[in-house]
């Protein structure tokens, strides 16, 4: 499958549905990459006409703001815009809760407005119109899957339905844990934390969470968030689960149940 840049498509006259912003971990993190592969599969079996960026797009600057280096924030964040408007870019689709809060909620104030979406309301959609159809007694039929709120997709975007929703539509058996949703545990990955060591304490935030989510007896850890995914992966590691314990992201159960 051939993913085309925005500068590939600036030269063939041709202008994409949406823009797939791949983020910093969606490019260099192996974990992610796979997450990545899934969803630009999902969207070219949907037929979605999309294009990335590719060494245009620099990271978004969150980490940068969260830790306190606001000079460094809006460098990056007027070097995308500049990019990104210079395409015209209207739609933005990105499989990082990061990325999509940064892009949605902070990039209007430097004078980069744009429709962003969450991968996971965009496979909400898909499958609601009828543009990905999955298996029926699929690969994930009767298990348990537990689903991890991002922090930034959930309590800061208050988007909660859609990553359930598409989980459901797998025919599996949706689990909760004790702390979800709107007051869900952070993965210990948040504020920038993912980049330094936590401070000194009994445990780690990481092992709290995924004991909660282990002891839900769910086979699958749902994540839509490459750093939630780390964390959690770590913490199923700790907690000598990996033999019976997965940690996938939404869009990667969804291309894995695709008919």
């Amino acid at each position: 499958m051939h993913v085309p840049s925005m500068a590939e498509m600036m030269a063939n006259n041709e202008t994409p549905e949406v823009l797939f912003w791949v983020g910093c971990a969606g490019s260099f993190d192996q974990r992610a990459q796979k997450i990545t592969k899934a969803f630009a599969t999902i969207l070219d079996k949907a037929g979605i006409k999309f294009a990335i960026l590719g060494k245009e797009e620099m990271c978004t600057g969150d980490p940068a703001r969260r830790s306190g280096n606001e000079f460094l924030f809006q460098m990056m964040a007027y070097n995308n815009i500049q990019v990104l408007n210079g395409y015209g870019i209207k739609k933005i689709v990105t499989t990082c809760p990061h990325c999509f809060n940064t892009l949605k909620n902070e990039y209007p104030a430097l004078g980069g407005s744009y429709e962003v979406i969450h991968h996971t309301t965009l496979l909400q959609q898909l499958i609601d119109e009828g543009k990905i159809k999955l298996k029926e007694g699929g690969s994930f039929k009767g298990k348990k899957i537990t689903y991890h709120d991002s922090c930034y997709l959930g309590r800061a975007n208050n988007i909660y339905e859609a990553p359930r929703k598409v989980l459901e539509a797998l025919d599996a058996e949706l689990v909760e844990m004790k702390r979800c949703r709107s007051n869900g545990l952070c993965c210990g990955a948040g504020g920038a934390q993912m980049f330094k060591e936590e401070e000194k304490g009994t445990t780690r935030v990481n092992w709290e969470r995924t004991n909660e989510a282990v002891e839900t007896g769910a086979a699958v850890i749902a994540a839509a968030c490459p750093f939630c995914n780390t964390m959690m992966t770590d913490g199923v590691k700790v907690a000598e689960k990996e033999e019976t314990v997965q940690v996938l992201d939404v869009a990667e159960l969804v291309a894995a149940s695709l008919k």
